[in-house]
């Protein structure tokens, strides 16, 4: 748990991490090494110096080193899995449901995982995604609509084969979709992330929450823009956070205009670990205070309840999360994994 530093206990639910495997075993191909490559670019140029992690580490981390930098190093009192498949990049994929459940088993009062699903496998993804809520009862998939897929290089979430797929998650209760919206990673195409898809899917199924992660970017405009209008669209600030170490003027904007468009009530916290660790982004995050030219004219605040929200309620309201029986459960908690 985040302890502020004036003694505030402050529940913190990482909405964005994995537990992959980049490594050079584990590529099928070029584009294997291109996807993990840009990714420890990404790492590189947006964090502290001793934060930096070697290129072999972070090609394929253990999961000793997940628990512990989450939950034992880190401030995390609970995380969100993300699977993100890239079978066309990776032998084995690059994060998989089967993987990350493997982990999440050992200590499944800390993790929540989500599966994924590609909608242009037609009726296998109709398969799929009943297999994954009988076999691991996910609330929560993550959609990566740049990933390729044979001679496809992308799809939109208002394709016909995802409705379908959405229809039935709808009808399973698998209701919180999480949707890659930001930066690209090489090889992909960086207009398959384009935003403007979610305008028609969150009008469509008003019953499922439409997490976006990354908040759009580099269309953060867009992304306000829709996410105002649609009252179940909410911003994911994994990606844009870590610009608060070298950029932190550019991350007030982002803050300033997610303050200003969707509100406190609709922005999630997530590290994306691994690139990141958390601790260093809650603490940035928490001392943050908006500049006054930033915020001048647009009548918004970062408070302290704001931040508690976005570190960790928000998620929690949206998984169904009782916060203060889970802190009675997590104090109790096991406090080092089993190694591997």
């Amino acid at each position: 748990m985040f302890k502020t530093p004036d003694g505030k206990e402050i529940f913190v639910i990482d909405g964005h991490v994995h537990f992959w495997d980049g490594s050079p075993e584990n590529q099928a191909n070029i584009h294997g090494k291109q996807f993990i490559d840009c990714f420890y670019a990404y790492h590189t140029g947006f964090s502290p110096k001793e934060e930096l992690w070697p290129k072999e580490k972070f090609e394929k981390y253990s999961a000793d080193d997940l628990y512990t930098d989450l939950f034992i190093d880190g401030p995390d009192d609970m995380a969100i899995i993300q699977s993100t498949y890239l079978k066309d990049f990776y032998k084995n994929g690059f994060n998989t449901i089967e993987r990350n459940a493997e982990v999440a088993k050992r200590y499944p009062e800390r993790f929540i995982v989500n599966g994924s699903f590609d909608p242009r496998d037609g009726e296998k993804a109709l398969e799929y995604i009943h297999w994954m809520k009988e076999t691991y009862d996910i609330q929560g998939v993550k959609m990566y609509t740049a990933e390729w897929n044979g001679a496809s290089k992308g799809w939109r979430l208002d394709d016909p084969d995802a409705y379908r797929c959405f229809e039935l998650c709808e009808k399973l209760g698998i209701r919180n979709i999480h949707v890659h919206k930001g930066p690209t990673i090489k090889p992909l195409s960086k207009d398959a992330f384009d935003v403007s898809d979610v305008d028609y899917a969150a009008t469509d199924f008003e019953n499922l929450n439409w997490i976006i992660e990354h908040c759009g970017l580099p269309r953060l405009d867009d992304f306000t823009w829709i996410a105002t209008q649609e009252s179940n669209v909410y911003g994911g600030i994994a990606v844009a956070l870590p610009l608060i170490y070298n950029r932190p003027r550019h991350f007030a904007e982002i803050m300033t205009e997610l303050l200003f468009w969707i509100g406190e009530d609709k922005i999630l916290f997530g590290s994306d670990y691994g690139i990141w660790t958390p601790r260093w982004l809650v603490e940035r995050l928490w001392a943050l205070q908006l500049p006054e030219d930033v915020v001048a004219g647009r009548g918004v605040e970062l408070t302290e309840q704001a931040k508690e929200k976005i570190l960790g309620l928000n998620a929690a309201r949206l998984y169904g999360i009782d916060v203060e029986s889970k802190k009675k459960q997590l104090s109790g908690a096991p406090v080092q994994i089993a190694a591997e």
